[in-house]
């Protein structure tokens, strides 16, 4: 997608920037093909970015093809035994 600054001296392009402010806008080219003209909000821009993103592509690229899975109960003794040991810890810090 390429972007283009436009300058207040169109004012034909401004008038249509002006309407697409109220609501997306629909342009006709004279053989009937339509294009829309819409603000972009700062979501649409930040998903555009993300997706030009080399490296966060790729990794999750390569996590979309994992496929070993870690049970629920297996993920919670995991947490728990940390807690468990970082509370400890923590109370030891204290004592």
């Amino acid at each position: 997608m390429t972007t283009l600054t436009i300058s207040r001296r169109q004012r034909a392009v401004s008038a249509l920037l002006r309407r697409a402010r109220k609501g997306g806008v629909i342009l006709r080219s004279p053989d009937g093909r339509e294009f829309v003209l819409a603000e972009i909000d700062d979501f649409d821009r930040e998903i555009e970015l993300t997706r030009k993103n080399e490296r966060l592509m790729k990794l999750l690229d390569e996590r979309a093809k994992q496929t070993r899975t870690i049970p629920l109960a297996e993920v919670a003794a995991r947490v728990g035994s940390r807690v468990r040991r970082l509370v400890l810890c923590q109370h030891r810090a204290d004592g």
